[in-house]
């Protein structure tokens, strides 16, 4: 008689992403508060409200452009012209201003050269299906080209006050009004990944395109109105950036994009698309403001915080894979 022996696997599939989303927001939690409790006893200025209010432009306007992002690679696509959109609509809004626009009107041109930026990225991927890496490549030459011809080795300067006050003003105490706008940003794209439909639909576009597809997803829409949103915030940040760096030269922005990704990745986004979370991004975007604020008051030089953010990039998405090699090897061991 043949007895038949059963092996207890336990139920990872049903909770298992979330089980890991959460353990790796908790770790992000702890990370940011080891690097801030560092920073505290490495320089006796870091608790000073006003220096921890400075910290805040460290990050906010890449994390701004990074919440669109990380919906942009859930979805199982790229956009690396992030940085030159920014450079092209602010140096829009600096050709605006010479021709006689007011503070408001400037707004408007640099979200609105940003919109159509996304919608130029969104429509040569969706519309004529071309990988978004490659496009976004291109564009990233193109839109900081334009800058390069329009301004060449000048820069634009002189802008109002009202524009100032977005890039530098407060809007309560020491809380600036960039913090202000990513916190509200944050809430509102947190509400639309995870509350909505929409963010439903760009989950399972990320896990499946195919089969989304054939659910009737309209996979070619969302991915445009992705881009879209992605263009749109990069204009949100130009008018942040210009107001607080007061001028305009052609190479505004420069790396941006590399900072604005290592936030999305580090934040807990897979790179192949399918799965993360907003809490993440905005946990990821602390954590960098707080290391290159620390290194700021040790007087580190800049480039040693570009090896670190690159090193970290490729560090946070290797390691998942070697953790995950790792553990089927196990598994495989253990079948045997």
């Amino acid at each position: 008689m043949s007895t038949i022996t059963s092996r207890h696997i336990p139920d990872r599939l049903r909770n298992g992403k979330e089980r890991a989303l959460k353990s790796w927001e908790s770790l992000l939690f702890l990370v940011a508060v080891v690097i801030f409790a560092v920073n505290t006893f490495a320089s006796p200025h870091f608790l000073d409200p006003w220096n921890l209010s400075d910290a805040t432009y460290n990050f906010t306007e890449k994390a701004l452009v990074a919440l669109p992002l990380a919906l942009v690679i859930i979805s199982g696509e790229i956009d690396l012209s992030v940085a030159s959109i920014i450079a092209l609509a602010s140096t829009l809004m600096g050709t605006a201003m010479h021709m006689g626009a007011g503070p408001w009107e400037l707004v408007a041109v640099g979200v609105c050269v940003g919109i159509v930026c996304g919608a130029v990225n969104g429509w040569l991927i969706t519309g004529l299906g071309l990988p978004s890496i490659v496009v976004t490549i291109g564009t990233m030459s193109l839109f900081r080209g334009i800058a390069f011809i329009i301004l060449g080795d000048k820069a634009y300067t002189g802008y109002p006050d009202l524009l100032s006050w977005f890039g530098q003003g407060y809007v309560w105490y020491v809380f600036t009004f960039e913090l202000v706008l990513f916190i509200a940003m944050a809430a509102v794209f947190y509400v639309l990944l995870h509350r909505t439909n929409f963010g439903r639909v760009v989950y399972s576009i990320g896990n499946n395109p195919v089969a989304a597809q054939f659910s009737g997803v309209r996979v070619a829409r969302v991915k445009f109105i992705l881009f879209v949103l992605t263009g749109l915030m990069c204009g949100v940040a130009a008018v942040c950036l210009t107001g607080r760096l007061g001028s305009t030269r052609p190479s505004i922005a420069t790396g941006l994009e590399l900072e604005a990704i290592t936030m999305v990745v580090l934040g807990g986004v897979n790179i192949n698309g399918g799965s993360g979370s907003i809490l993440g991004v905005v946990l990821a975007a602390i954590i960098m403001g707080l290391v290159t604020f620390g290194f700021s008051l040790l007087n580190v030089p800049g480039i040693v915080m570009s090896i670190f953010v690159g090193s970290l990039l490729i560090g946070v998405i290797a390691i998942p894979k070697l953790v995950k090699s790792r553990t089927s090897k196990g598994i495989r061991k253990a079948s045997k």
